[in-house]
């Protein structure tokens, strides 16, 4: 019978959701769907000093907002439950004693500063450092000592002397490890009674039928320690898939502190990006789905996915392409949509206190104008701003516009034009700019250029008509008349 197909994504709640544990989440969604298999969200929460409140729902929140969904979980919960490592203690502490038991594991009363003093003395004397064998051997007498002390003891696995492990890993290969080249026995629970990472998720894989790991490359070296305890327990190990590192732009390594990417999945959805165009930009950051097509809903990059295509070199986080991306997905949506997704960005602006139905159709009708050109939404507040502003500010390439000889004439023919149309609307407009251009002679830029650098500031922009009729006669009429006067 073939072993049923299941994969987790399980995210530390120690911060805000990032690219990478994006990207990670969405491999393991996409495989497991393509395989009909299950998706389970788990949470791994041992490491209490750098736990955050509330982070694990706010991950999950945001990982539902790309449109990833699992069949189990901490949330909405499953047969294998729980699926949050600080509810599966006694769990552990049954598996823990089992090998202490059966000695392949050991209680230490070392200090971390005794442990940390060996290791010193190990570099000094150029050898790789290894948690020594004599800790192996308390005798009853030094337990009690120690214990009169008052220490609490940590729990050793003993590592297998002159062994190598083979990760059989599906997007790098096989990958081999010397086990005497890596660091000797190692703690697999802490006198507090937590479970260190390397054994909680193997239990936990375990326990929860996990059929393939897959995570970021910086797992790789836990690999064979994980290894070695699945040996210990008899038990099969699942496959593994380490994904390569997503570098800056510059090609290096990004850290939290690195301002040229914005890094976590909470930033672009406050900033106004469609959820759609991350997962499919995150999606290619790593996997070539061959030949020339780039846009892929997520029910086609789950019909496509594979890990033959999953590439083990880095990938680069390129903004230029992501902001590309998205405004691709932008354009495709309807106004309303937009609109909706710009209006608390104008708002926090300031340029939308009061939002009456007139109002919003206004800002409707702005937004149209750049729809097109926004990489996001939240670009709507730069891009606007000369609709909602009392003051006209001039861009330095527009202002020598207003000093050409025939910008008095153009623009005092223009107001009395709008001045004595019957309506206001951007047809009375376009004919106006039609009229001035027969009145003065003037047409092109001569004509255009001074009309939209005094209503505007600028010397580009959207349709001309449209953005003098938005901007509102009265305010038309006050800009014409500030720059003619200081003509």
């Amino acid at each position: 019978m073939t072993k049923e197909v299941r994969l987790r994504y399980a995210p530390s709640p120690t911060g805000h959701l990032h690219i990478g544990g994006a990207r990670t989440a969405l491999f393991n969604y996409l495989y497991a769907r393509r395989l009909g298999g299950k998706f389970i969200v788990r949470i791994e929460d041992t490491d209490q000093v750098r736990n955050v409140e509330n982070a694990a729902e706010k991950q999950m929140e945001n990982l539902k907002w790309l449109g990833v969904e699992w069949d189990e979980g901490d949330d909405i919960g499953g047969p294998y439950g729980p699926y949050r490592c600080m509810d599966r203690l006694d769990i552990y502490k049954g598996y823990v004693e089992q090998l202490l038991k059966e000695g392949k594991a050991y209680y230490c009363y070392a200090t971390k500063e005794e442990l940390d003093a060996e290791r010193e003395e190990q570099l000094a004397r150029n050898e790789t450092p290894r948690i020594l064998e004599k800790h192996r051997h308390t005798t009853p007498e030094q337990k009690a000592a120690y214990e009169k002390e008052g220490r609490v003891p940590s729990v050793h696995f003993i590592m297998p002397e002159n062994r190598s492990y083979t990760v059989n890993d599906l997007v790098r290969g096989e990958v081999t490890f010397d086990s005497n080249e890596m660091g000797g026995d190692f703690v697999i629970c802490r006198p507090d009674g937590i479970p260190t990472y390397n054994f909680a998720v193997v239990i936990d894989d375990h326990l929860m039928k996990i059929s393939h790991v897959v995570r970021g490359e910086e797992h790789l070296s836990n690999t064979p320690r994980q290894l070695m305890i699945y040996e210990a327990f008899g038990w099969e190990a699942p496959q593994f898939a380490h994904l390569a590192l997503i570098l800056n732009q510059e090609g290096k390594k990004m850290s939290k502190r690195d301002e040229s990417i914005i890094q976590f999945i909470e930033q672009y959805r406050d900033m106004g990006y469609l959820p759609e165009a991350i997962v499919n930009f995150l999606v290619l950051l790593g996997w070539s789905p061959g030949g020339e097509q780039e846009i892929f809903s997520l029910k086609e990059l789950s019909e496509r996915f594979s890990f033959d295509r999953v590439s083990k070199s880095p990938a680069v986080f390129d903004s230029t392409k992501m902001n590309w991306m998205n405004n691709h997905y932008l354009k495709a949506k309807s106004v309303d949509e937009i609109v909706d997704m710009c209006i608390p960005h104008l708002q926090e602006a300031g340029f939308l206190e009061e939002l009456t139905t007139e109002r919003r159709e206004w800002a409707k009708q702005i937004v149209a104008l750049y729809q097109e050109q926004m990489s996001y939404c939240a670009q709507i507040v730069p891009l606007s701003a000369l609709f909602f502003l009392e003051e006209v500010v001039y861009e330095e390439d527009a202002k020598a516009v207003l000093k050409e000889p025939q910008v008095k004439e153009v623009l005092v023919s223009f107001k009395e034009h709008i001045e004595s149309a019957d309506e206001y609307s951007v047809e009375t407009i376009n004919a106006s700019l039609k009229a001035v251009q027969k009145a003065t002679g003037y047409k092109g830029k001569a004509l255009f250029m001074p009309v939209r650098v005094s209503i505007t500031g600028q010397a580009h922009g959207r349709d001309l008509g449209q953005s003098i009729y938005l901007i509102g006669r009265e305010k038309v009429l006050a800009r014409l008349q500030q720059v003619i006067s200081s003509l």
